[in-house]
């Protein structure tokens, strides 16, 4: 798997999907805006709602995945990484990952008290593309 390829092929998405598993052992999917900041395809940053559903599921269970995807007209590549989550709501990295736009969604600002980061940490990896699959570790 060459890893280049893949994060420059996860840089051009504008959507990512974040998966969380529920109380009940169930998994849950949600569609994201891309992240905000990504370390290679090891650690991955997002900004969320303190108060979300998701942010409780993390807290309870930090097993998650996260996914790309691209449909073309006849191809379709996707990546799924999978690891653990993080809730974390210090100042630091609130304030590295905020865009000055963000208070459209955290009328507060950076320190709103709904406002929280998501940081996401890949363990392995899983790509698609072409109809064939290839696992990889993620280092």
């Amino acid at each position: 798997m060459d890893l280049k390829k893949a994060e420059k092929f996860i840089d051009r998405q504008n959507v990512s999907f974040i998966g969380s598993v529920d109380g009940e052992g169930y998994p849950n999917m949600k569609a994201m805006l891309k992240p905000r900041k990504r370390n290679r395809l090891k650690e991955f940053w997002f900004s969320t709602n303190t108060s979300s559903m998701r942010v409780k599921q993390y807290q309870e269970n930090p097993n998650a995945c996260i996914y790309f995807y691209r449909k073309g007209l006849i191809k379709y590549t996707g990546i799924m990484l999978t690891g653990k989550m993080e809730v974390l709501t210090d100042s630091e990295t609130k304030n590295m990952i905020w865009k000055k736009g963000d208070t459209v969604f955290y009328k507060g600002g950076v320190t709103d008290p709904d406002y929280c980061v998501l940081k996401f940490t890949a363990s392995e990896g899983r790509y698609y593309c072409d109809l064939k699959t290839e696992s990889f570790k993620v280092d």
